[in-house]
């Protein structure tokens, strides 16, 4: 137990431990926690982030520039359907420009829709209305 707790060079994870504590009390239905299965949940993440490091490196461009990059992780939770689950927390990066470019097409198709919803209840109405007149 010292060795899973304790700091130095024999330790078993690189996690810190305490973080990992603190994360998993988050959760309203845990009052508890083991040492070993903190220690396996530390472990089992460390090894989680190794793999997905690992895979988005060689599947990325990584290769090319000698080093992993947050888009070599975004296009690996994007495509692979293992790490799909990870797409919102890492999504693409885009520039603001294009953001608000985005953000200024919704909200112009949006009202687009509503003036068309409108126009149908307008008709709708007139149509009621010659059917109730005849």
């Amino acid at each position: 137990a010292a060795r899973l707790s304790g700091g130095g060079e024999n330790r078993l994870v690189s996690l810190p431990l305490s973080r990992i504590r603190v994360i998993m009390k988050s959760s309203p239905e845990v009052s508890s926690i083991n040492q070993d299965a903190l220690f396996l949940t530390a472990k089992a993440t460390e090894l989680f982030v190794q793999y997905l490091a690992t895979y988005s490196y060689k599947h990325g461009r990584g290769k090319e520039k000698g080093a992993l990059t947050y888009s070599d992780l975004s296009h690996t939770a994007e495509e692979c359907e293992t790490f799909q689950f990870l797409a919102d927390i890492l999504p693409k990066k885009i520039l603001a420009s294009k953001y608000l470019k985005m953000l200024e097409k919704e909200k112009r198709d949006g009202e687009v829709g509503e003036d068309e919803a409108e126009d149908d209840d307008d008709d709708e109405a007139e149509s009621v209305g010659e059917d109730v007149g005849s």
